[in-house]
């Protein structure tokens, strides 16, 4: 068929779901969603962008940062459900998340949330550098706020948690000393907009006319206006990328074919296919859309290697 189907969106284990049998370290683990940590991928895009992704150095640089950063996110997680304990318990899905379900105790949940705050930034001005221990160490609080009072702030709360993304991706740079591109940071916020706010509108759409819904936001948000966030941000995310695709001008004479320039392609159709998605009302958590359909991965596993091979300037 000329037309390709788009394949729904599956519903997905999570940390709302009713608990599992386990103990502690089980509900700990919960807590600091697990399925979330795929995020944390984005510590390589610098490095990869820049083609100095497989020393040994690099790897070993790029590993660590992985892990301290799922530290400092599980860390928000905690705190996040400690304080929000109460009110989950009313909430018809959130009950069942451990800090709320008393899986996890509330001083347990503070506890080892502050120990991975800690730990974590301090590790990393010892095993790696100031620049990624403030990184962190910022993040942590701009997320904690976040928790505290700018989730209920318009248009603050897509900007901190676009932020947090943008982080991810900057980290990487900064652990290997590599200077981040203006318009890496351009292409890679505004693409981390247009899917935030892509699952903000998907959440709009889907809690209309119901009452309850997950983001208190989402009320004030108006579904015509996420709706034109998230286009703007893929219109800005789509020509830093060609800006960027088209600076250097002319095919390098090393290069087969001018894989920069060609690698637009992919990109924007990859943009095209997740607005499907966003378009629907079905576009929820980032990964969730990318690796479950298809046509979306098999778009992006062509830009991954146009990519690759314009990096290694083959």
């Amino acid at each position: 068929m000329a037309e390709t189907a788009v394949l729904p969106q599956r519903t997905h284990e999570d940390p709302s779901a009713p608990p599992r049998k386990g103990g502690l370290l089980a509900g700990l683990l919960r807590t600091a969603r697990p399925r979330q940590w795929v995020k944390n991928i984005l510590v390589v895009a610098a490095p990869a962008a820049a083609g100095e992704l497989f020393s040994r150095h690099a790897l070993t640089q790029l590993a660590l940062v992985f892990l301290l950063f799922t530290a400092c996110a599980a860390a928000v997680y905690l705190v996040n459900d400690a304080r929000d304990a109460e009110a989950d318990r009313a909430h018809p899905t959130k009950r069942h998340r451990p800090v709320a379900a008393g899986q996890v105790s509330v001083p347990v949940a503070y506890a080892v949330g502050g120990c991975l705050g800690l730990l974590a930034p301090a590790a990393a001005a010892w095993l790696c550098s100031p620049a990624v221990a403030a990184l962190l160490t910022t993040y942590l609080g701009m997320q904690l706020a976040y928790c505290v009072s700018l989730k209920h702030v318009l248009v603050v709360d897509l900007a901190v948690v676009t932020t947090g993304f943008l982080m991810r991706a900057m980290i990487g740079g900064l652990a290997l000393g590599i200077p981040l591109s203006r318009w890496f940071l351009i292409t890679t916020g505004f693409g981390a907009l247009f899917m935030v706010s892509a699952k903000r509108y998907s959440e709009a759409v889907q809690m209309a006319g119901k009452a309850g819904a997950t983001r208190a936001l989402l009320t004030e948000y108006t579904t015509g206006y996420l709706r034109f966030v998230w286009q703007l941000a893929a219109g800005v995310a789509v020509l830093g990328y060609c800006l960027w695709a088209m600076e250097e001008g002319g095919v390098p004479h090393t290069s087969v074919l001018p894989w920069r320039q060609l690698s637009m392609v992919a990109f924007v159709l990859a943009i095209l296919r997740y607005a499907v998605f966003a378009d629907r009302g079905t576009a929820g958590e980032p990964e969730d859309v990318v690796l479950r359909d298809r046509a979306l991965a098999l778009i992006g596993l062509v830009w991954v290697a146009m990519y690759g091979l314009a990096v290694a300037n083959w």
